[in-house]
């Protein structure tokens, strides 16, 4: 069987047709990862803020508890020690932290400083809470850390109020 290249105008149609598909398609492939951090990261918030049990310095299932678990695990014991001289307050601007984050994420407002936020916090949380998960893949701050770096590099272009603002920077 013979293949034959097609010279019509029918042939340029259907590349460009596929082309403005796989175009279409990169622009929203960052979509559905905004939308998952951003509603994780409010909702990761929302339930330590409103765990009384965690927002403690002791007790079962509370911040402090969890520090002084991980502090001889942690690949950055000094950065537990810190947490640990006010564990409450650092319990609250973790979960303050993550809300910004996810609100600045999902709507697309500084975008790429808010991915950063979530790339930090999710960094804070591998190099302290989870560091000693082995195998490592089972940990998931590092996936959440490897999640936010595209959001990091390409920030929000698509319904997002960072692409609104620059619109309207736009038309004079």
């Amino acid at each position: 069987m013979t293949h034959t290249h097609r010279a019509t105008a029918d042939h340029g149609e259907l590349d460009d047709g596929r082309r403005g598909s796989r175009e279409r398609a990169g622009r929203y492939a960052l979509l559905p990862l905004r939308v998952f951090l951003g509603v994780t990261f409010i909702y990761a918030g929302i339930d330590k803020l409103t765990d009384s049990a965690f927002m403690s310095a002791t007790g079962t299932g509370s911040i402090g508890e969890m520090m002084n678990a991980v502090r001889d695990s942690s690949a950055v014991p000094a950065l537990v020690d810190l947490a640990l001289k006010n564990p409450e307050g650092f319990g609250y601007a973790i979960a303050l932290g993550e809300v910004a984050v996810g609100i600045g994420t999902l709507i697309g407002l500084l975008a790429r400083l808010a991915a950063l936020g979530g790339a930090l916090i999710s960094l804070s949380l591998w190099l302290t809470v989870s560091w000693q998960t082995d195998p490592y893949y089972y940990g998931n701050d590092l996936a959440y850390l490897m999640a936010w770096l595209p959001l990091v590099l390409a920030g929000a272009s698509l319904f997002s109020l960072d692409a609104l603002i620059a619109a309207r920077r736009r038309t004079p």
